[in-house]
């Protein structure tokens, strides 16, 4: 945990951190104990305390049940469960003066609850958090068949909307060591708009419609929902058709597109091999996705990360559980193997960047390549390397700012 702020500039001790002080209470991260200022102690059960450090760690920010679900338990079969209210209403009773009239933990109808300690904190008391969990706000908005979409919002500047693709979560990705410097590093330089598509991650899972035109549709609720009329648009992997259905529907709202590691066929349409493999590889998600199985999971990790690192390994085999349900997962891996978007490359208008790593297992170079070549005045730029998505320390990750920089600035 980083030292907390101080208003005077100094750097206090870690002793000091531990402690955060709220409306007559005491909470010491080292050793999980609350107590009041007069030194009574208050016992918290593991989530509650859980729960607890996460509200002081973001206080005025509205955060989901789902999020505080995530804070103490596995809810990775239970994605709406609300047990979470019971726990909120114990914690009430333990530090709010009057529980029915809360007023630190206070509910936000239809959203979560935001903590409002911070009025009650000395200044530099508040637990300092992640850049990561301060710098965006996570929001919904419903597609008209009424599937509730998650979207979130980070960084400063001219916007930057990023499609959605597979196994996103707005949460989890921010923090990651896979997902988090791409998006901190967008973040930089423009107002990131990015959402989970339906069917994974914070927005919802069990859904009648998979399709392209479905993630189209959620893309253009996304940037309704934000207000956002002109933009460059981001596709990464399976948001890259995404991306371009989009440009050649709405051309007048898109001012540039930048897709990566993305493909106009499908898996299953591009080799008879492929698609024998991409049909085995569902049989398995259905029957083994959510099974505590690390040997399934790898076998996922070693296509899409073969350079990672053991923690980034790890970190992807759980996100493998918690950004969907098996028969979702298997859903979506099927119906993105059919894709095929050939006709509408030669219809886009806006300017096209397009760049792939020249030993991306999940979706070959070739199928990049192709990509850009049927874009009217498409460039396309090669990356050495392994994995589908580069990570941080890879060459291509600075050329990947880079590339972005000086294309949106020409």
């Amino acid at each position: 945990m980083r030292d907390a702020a101080r208003s005077d500039g100094v750097k206090p001790s870690r002793e000091a951190a531990s402690l955060v002080r709220f409306a007559g209470l005491v909470l010491n991260l080292d050793s999980c104990m609350l107590a009041r200022e007069s030194g009574e102690a208050i016992l918290l059960t593991h989530g509650e305390f859980a729960v607890l450090r996460m509200f002081v760690s973001r206080p005025g920010r509205v955060i989901t049940r789902d999020t505080l679900l995530d804070a103490f338990t596995d809810r990775r079969f239970e994605p709406f469960d609300r047990s979470v209210d019971v726990l909120v209403g114990k914690l009430r009773r333990k530090i709010e003066t009057d529980p029915k009239q809360p007023c630190l933990i206070v509910t936000v109808p239809g959203e979560g609850y935001r903590f409002d300690g911070l009025r009650f904190m000395p200044p530099g008391e508040a637990v300092e958090p992640e850049r990561s969990e301060a710098a965006q706000t996570i929001k919904y908005c419903r597609a008209p068949d009424g599937v509730r979409i998650a979207y979130a919002i980070s960084g400063s500047g001219p916007f930057l909307v990023k499609s959605g693709n597979w196994m996103n979560h707005l949460e989890y990705d921010w923090e990651s060591p896979i997902w988090g410097h791409v998006f901190r590093g967008l973040s930089r330089d423009h107002t990131l708009v990015r959402y989970d598509a339906r069917g994974n991650g914070m927005s919802d899972w069990d859904v009648d419609r998979l399709s392209l035109d479905a993630w189209v549709t959620d893309l253009e609720t996304v940037v309704d929902a934000v207000g956002v009329e002109r933009f460059p648009l981001l596709g990464i992997s399976q948001g890259g058709p995404v991306a371009v259905a989009y440009a050649v529907r709405r051309p007048e709202r898109v001012s540039h597109i930048i897709l990566y590691g993305a493909f106009a066929l499908g898996g299953k349409k591009r080799a008879p091999a492929e698609r024998e493999m991409r049909e085995a590889m569902t049989t398995l998600m259905r029957l083994g996705w959510g099974a505590n199985n690390p040997s399934f999971r790898q076998m996922f990790t070693a296509r899409f990360i073969p350079e990672g690192t053991h923690e980034q390994a790890d970190y992807f085999n759980e996100l493998q559980l918690k950004t969907t349900s098996p028969e979702c997962a298997a859903r979506y891996f099927d119906v993105v193997g059919d894709f095929d978007i050939t006709s509408l490359l030669s219809k886009v208008k806006a300017p096209t960047l397009v760049m792939h790593v020249r030993g991306d297992a999940v979706c070959p170079f070739d199928a990049g390549r192709q990509l850009a070549a049927g874009i009217p005045g498409a460039r396309f730029i090669g990356f050495p390397g392994q994995n589908h998505l580069f990570l941080e320390h890879e060459p291509a990750s600075d050329r990947f700012f880079e590339e972005i920089s000086l294309f949106l600035r020409g």
